[in-house]
């Protein structure tokens, strides 16, 4: 499988902030969900894709790296690396500053495929999914 690189850019929004004025440490899973989702719609296999093909994609792991905080008004990058999608979906994401270039955070998760009625884990990837990423 070739492996996919998207970028998502978000501004830091006052609502994310903790009272230490820097964004709350969640919020970050968060922008990485967000830029999820948006890497999906671009590879044009989305989460109602995966409803209608019966399937989903929990999260089984995270590993998350705080490197330094990001603030109110600043505009984020994340960059997406879908690493593989058999036996589970791999991203590796980045989150840097959009002007600096300057790493933030980064965090890698691992998604398991199960079958969305008998929640039964599958190890290999839909085939809608997987002409989908040959396709892009």
């Amino acid at each position: 499988m070739k492996k996919i690189k998207t970028e998502y850019n978000l501004k830091v929004e006052f609502f994310d902030l903790d009272p230490m004025n820097v964004v709350w440490h969640g919020n970050y899973l968060k922008y990485i969900e967000e830029a999820r989702c948006d890497m999906l719609e671009k590879i044009g296999y989305t989460y109602k894709n995966m409803q209608r093909d019966n399937t989903a994609y929990p999260v089984a792991t995270m590993d998350l790296k705080y490197i330094k905080p990001a603030s109110f008004g600043q505009k984020l990058r994340v960059e997406s690396t879908l690493e593989s999608v058999e036996p589970a979906m791999i991203i590796n994401y980045i989150i840097k500053d959009a002007e600096s270039g300057e790493k933030i955070f980064k965090a890698r998760s691992m998604q398991i495929r199960i079958d969305a009625t008998t929640k039964e884990s599958l190890y290999n990837a839909h085939e809608n999914f997987l002409k989908k990423i040959e396709e892009y």
